[in-house]
């Protein structure tokens, strides 16, 4: 859901993600340490569930020392919602180290994104115009899957941000606890290949509802939102596979160049706000009763592809 223009009601399926191992969250948190375990994520032995959001487009204000404040607000109002996670890109890395430092004053978990389907902050398109500019013969955009010099760019892009050193936290990104996860690629596509072999999304939600549409008003979408909470839940109780999830998107205030019509401002809403804390308690609550299985085997760090 990254570009401007998308379909009006939409359930995202992301490419995730690496999850960061062995890694201590802030200690305003009290999340204890994250790992993967058969098809949880876990906190000190038990899942962790959690209500997140997206906010793509932090690390653009940050780069404009003037505009940091919403990252910070949004940050301060998604903490009071009980939103501890966010989905965001990672390209402009000395904006991003901003992010990073003010995720971790508010007990946020980030899920960094290396790289975008579409056009928007350069996508795998531009990893294709790098290649052909060098003279190697390139089929199509699809090609960044598997030839290997687009895959060489993309993952020398990857260790980059990886081994980056925050100048604020003081603190390399990979040794950064306050960093949830890697997603690949947002939204990946691949034309030339249906079969799921290409790309293999695991499960977390992107959802929201557009003012867009025709009759939208606030009580329709809290409505809708109430409705995918309640099927993540159901699914939860029933012992399936879920996560989590991350609604797109939260702005600050005076932000209107990032509105797509899914935007959401905490500050200016009580009744999203109510009815996000609401799923955040049950994503807390499903943390504390779910018990992982013994002897599932501790999940690993993904490699890059």
């Amino acid at each position: 859901m990254a570009r401007l223009s998308r379909i009006s009601l939409s359930l995202g399926i992301l490419m995730l993600l690496t999850l960061v191992s062995e890694a201590r969250v802030p200690t305003n948190s009290g999340l204890g340490i994250g790992r993967i375990m058969g098809t949880h994520f876990v906190v000190n032995g038990s899942p962790f569930y959690f209500n997140g959001f997206n906010s793509y487009w932090m690390m653009h204000v940050a780069a404009e020392p003037g505009d940091r404040s919403k990252v910070s607000k949004v940050f301060r109002e998604a903490a009071a919602a009980g939103l501890f996670a966010c989905r965001t890109w990672a390209c402009w890395k000395k904006a991003l180290d901003f992010v990073i430092s003010e995720a971790q004053k508010y007990g946020i978990r980030l899920i960094l994104s290396f790289a975008n389907n579409y056009n928007d902050f350069g996508g795998r398109a531009q990893y294709v115009r790098w290649t052909r500019n060098a003279g190697v013969q390139v089929n199509s955009n699809d090609d960044f899957y598997t030839h290997s010099v687009l895959k060489e760019y993309y993952k020398n892009h990857a260790k980059r941000v990886i081994t980056r050193f925050n100048t604020i936290t003081r603190t390399a990104y990979k040794d950064d606890p306050t960093i949830m996860a890697w997603e690949l690629m947002n939204e990946p596509r691949c034309q030339a290949d249906y079969s799921g072999r290409t790309i293999n999304p695991l499960v977390i939600a992107e959802f929201g509802k557009t003012s867009k549409d025709p009759g939208y008003n606030l009580n329709s979408r809290d409505s809708f939102m109430n409705v995918v909470y309640a099927n993540m839940d159901s699914l939860g109780q029933s012992g399936g596979i879920i996560g989590g999830s991350l609604v797109w998107q939260l702005v600050e205030g005076g932000m209107e160049p990032y509105h797509d019509g899914y935007e959401i401002v905490l500050s200016e809403n009580s009744s999203i706000d109510g009815v996000l804390s609401k799923q955040s308690r049950q994503m807390a609550e499903f943390s504390h009763l779910t018990r992982v299985p013994h002897g599932q085997p501790r999940g690993k760090r993904n490699s890059m592809p």
